[in-house]
């Protein structure tokens, strides 16, 4: 008698852990729909600079506010710089060319303008020696194509400015003639044109914020060496922000564009209006019913955002937002 006691109390004890072990595994899988949870979104940019170079100076952090326009980083670039100063030294020259041609070639100048083409002419040598050093160096595949073709251009320029030397010298031993006069004024304007484009890389050194708002995330430290449309920081818009749902097919019904809905922010403690702003043209499967489990068809969900009517104060991305299923049912 004992034994079967015994017995009937384990298989009791068994039971029980069973219907337990159900019921707490069936509470923890079926959903519950009392509310849809989304989460806060914000307009969010990312500031890079158009040309390659050193991070020089950065001088906003995380957390920092910024306004438009404002001075964010600069980019040292040695290379502009020296670029710089070919531009102004060709500017000067092609002046100088244009004065000459107005005013008539002096023995002086005539000395000058020599002494400028054999310098062109050295330095179109030179670039040409390079060229074929680098040409040598790419075909034994030490270097990229992309150092090739930068000793390739180095070089047409150079030639291209030795043969402009030249002609402008040959042209001062000939005496001006009007035709003369007119190239004389075009490569001044080519070389103004020249230091405008100079000036211009120059300027974009100098990283300015896009738009107002939060420094959220750095991206490069000062030193680092940064390519053209890298991004050195984000800035986020906290007052272009909105929360995003994913609603099953079935409740679009009562969702449309322009209708508000009263929302739940838990971090903020808050219960604020929100106006529906987007519905998303595709729905993506879901995971909220299966054909098998409910004998019907897969339902999918819609993206919807939804932006505040009013600003909300400390209403920040990542936020959790509460919807409350009642209001669509």
């Amino acid at each position: 008698m004992k034994i079967v006691l015994k017995v009937l109390l384990i298989l009791t004890l068994i039971f029980l852990i069973i219907a337990g072990i159900t019921t707490l595994q069936k509470f923890a899988t079926e959903p519950r729909e009392e509310f849809l949870q989304g989460q806060m979104e914000a307009r969010r940019v990312l500031v890079a600079g158009k040309i390659p170079g050193r991070l020089e100076r950065l001088f906003v952090h995380e957390g920092d506010m910024v306004v438009k326009d404002s001075l964010v980083a600069i980019i040292s670039s040695r290379e502009l710089e020296a670029k710089k100063l070919q531009a102004e030294g060709a500017l000067g020259a092609a002046k100088a060319q244009s004065n000459k041609a107005n005013t008539g070639a002096r023995a002086e100048e005539i000395t000058a303008l020599k002494a400028m083409k054999e310098r062109a002419q050295d330095a179109a040598d030179l670039a040409k020696t390079t060229f074929d050093r680098v040409q040598k160096l790419y075909n034994d595949g030490v270097i990229p194509l992309q150092k090739r073709d930068e000793a390739e251009t180095q070089m047409k320029t150079a030639v291209a400015a030795a043969t402009a030397a030249k002609a402008q010298y040959e042209q001062a031993v000939a005496g001006a003639r009007v035709e003369d006069k007119a190239a004389a004024n075009a490569l001044v304007i080519q070389a103004r044109g020249a230091n405008a484009e100079v000036d211009a890389y120059l300027d974009e050194t100098k990283i300015r914020a896009p738009i107002s708002g939060e420094v959220s995330l750095k991206l490069a430290e000062e030193g680092e060496i940064v390519g053209a449309g890298m991004p050195v920081i984000a800035i986020t818009d906290l007052n272009d922000s909105w929360a995003v749902f994913h609603i099953r097919e079935d409740f679009l019904k009562h969702i449309s564009k322009g209708k508000t809905f009263t929302v739940q922010i838990p971090a903020l403690d808050k219960t604020i209006e929100m106006v529906v702003t987007y519905i998303a043209s595709v729905g993506d499967y879901a995971t909220w019913r299966s054909s098998k489990d409910s004998g019907g068809y897969d339902l999918k969900s819609f993206e919807i955002r939804m932006r505040p009517k009013t600003t909300v104060e400390n209403l920040r991305p990542g936020m959790s937002v509460l919807f409350p299923i009642e209001q669509i049912q």
